[in-house]
């Protein structure tokens, strides 16, 4: 074997190695990985009950319902469409009507969502940047909202 040869097999092999090693990265993690979604992509994808995701936009004014214990029902909604959101357990303090919020959990039949954990805004010029997207995307957005500059610190 010439030096060009050995040369050429042992970046091969650096190469084969690599991509088994990202391979195996890649498919450790595939459990892990949540995309975020907002209630309208949620509709025009079709994604199938039990798929785990992050839902955000706006808790829909009027939605918020309390049942026994910690239960609480509530719809998020992105002006075009409306996705109704149930979850067990304690809400940020800053959880409110008519604020930006991103969920994650489990999407269920009949578009309801079971949240495991709710994220809400953390003071009066900040929103979580992908509920800021979706909305831009949505065309309800305006440079006077909330969100649209982070506080400097």
């Amino acid at each position: 074997m010439s030096r060009k040869q050995r040369r050429l097999a042992l970046i091969g092999a650096a190469g084969a190695v690599l991509c088994l090693a990202a391979g195996l990265v890649l498919f450790a993690m595939r459990d892990t990985i949540v995309f975020f979604y907002g209630p309208t992509e949620i509709t025009e994808k079709g994604l199938q009950p039990g798929t785990r995701m992050r839902l955000g936009g706006l808790v829909e004014t009027g939605s918020v319902s309390r049942g026994p214990g910690q239960r609480v029902t509530f719809a998020i909604t992105d002006s075009k469409t409306t996705v109704q959101v149930s979850y067990d357990g304690l809400l940020p303090d800053l959880f409110r009507e008519g604020q930006g919020v991103v969920t994650e959990g489990v999407l269920e039949a009949a578009g309801r969502f079971r949240a495991d954990s709710v994220l809400a805004k953390h003071d009066e010029t900040y929103m979580p940047r992908e509920v800021a997207d979706a909305l831009k995307k949505q065309g309800h957005w305006q440079p006077g909202d909330a969100g649209a500059q982070k506080p400097q610190r």
